[in-house]
């Protein structure tokens, strides 16, 4: 289901595209109710497609899982995480960060637009919850962090000429989606219907930061220690074209 608010780039599309992501909002909206009610185990793909008025294939054609109704636009999301992990002026834990603040913007927008935020809030707090206790929806959500994973450890690698093999871009992929879990978390505590969109919105905030502090001092030491590791093993390590060749150089591009 799409929490986020509409964007710019939705705004000026053409009548076509917006057909399309219409019914693709439809489709996951009528999808996510269906779930919430009933138990997603419970619900077939036969039935979304005839509450929507198309066919199964046309629902195959917008998600090609069933678990994708729910848990959608992973390809995106992997797009903006290359995009930004690749920036040399920005340090890795910043570029998650400005991801994870975009994402909460536009859900907490997305709750302080409707006329019940406690109510909407609530129901965020149930779907969430959803995913947490159904297997093939926990099972999807983790193929997609791998996927996402891999996608961290190559672009880190390059950073700093190292192999996507090495476990230092490894270790530093998996902390740094770490904190999406952080942040999941936290908004999972916080959807008390107790908090306004903006307290919910400053309280995760808080959170995500205070694990991004403890991060940012462990991937402060990741370039030279790539050259720590290359003399204890006794293997020259020969950065990739454009990479940073000294200890201080390697710093800056991270």
């Amino acid at each position: 289901m799409d929490w986020t608010a509409q964007s710019d780039a939705t705004k000026s599309e053409g009548l076509r595209e917006r057909k399309k992501r219409q019914l693709r909002q439809k489709l996951t909206d009528t999808a996510t109710a269906m779930f919430l009610e009933r138990g997603f185990e419970a619900v077939r793909v036969a039935e979304i497609a005839a509450a929507c008025d198309v066919s199964e294939k046309t629902v195959f054609n917008y998600f090609p899982t069933k678990e994708s109704l729910v848990l959608d636009h992973p390809d995106a999301l992997m797009d903006v995480l290359r995009t930004e992990l690749a920036d040399p002026e920005v340090s890795p834990v910043d570029a998650v960060l400005r991801i994870l603040t975009h994402e909460l913007k536009a859900l907490t927008s997305w709750l302080a637009g409707h006329d019940d935020p406690a109510e909407a809030g609530a129901q965020l707090a149930r779907f969430n919850n959803m995913i947490q206790t159904t297997p093939a929806l926990r099972a999807h959500q983790r193929d997609t962090t791998e996927q996402l994973a891999a996608a961290a450890v190559t672009v880190l690698a390059d950073r700093v000429g190292m192999r996507a093999e090495d476990p230092e871009p490894q270790i530093a992929a998996a902390a740094l989606l770490g904190l999406w879990q952080i942040q999941f978390g936290s908004l999972s505590q916080h959807l008390d219907g107790k908090l306004t969109p903006q307290q919910v919105k400053r309280a995760v905030t808080t959170d995500v930061q205070r694990a991004a502090r403890l991060l940012e001092a462990g991937l402060s030491t990741f370039a030279t220690d790539r050259r720590v590791s290359a003399r204890s093993t006794g293997r020259t390590s020969t950065p990739r074209t454009g990479a940073a060749t000294g200890p201080k150089q390697a710093r800056k591009r991270l």
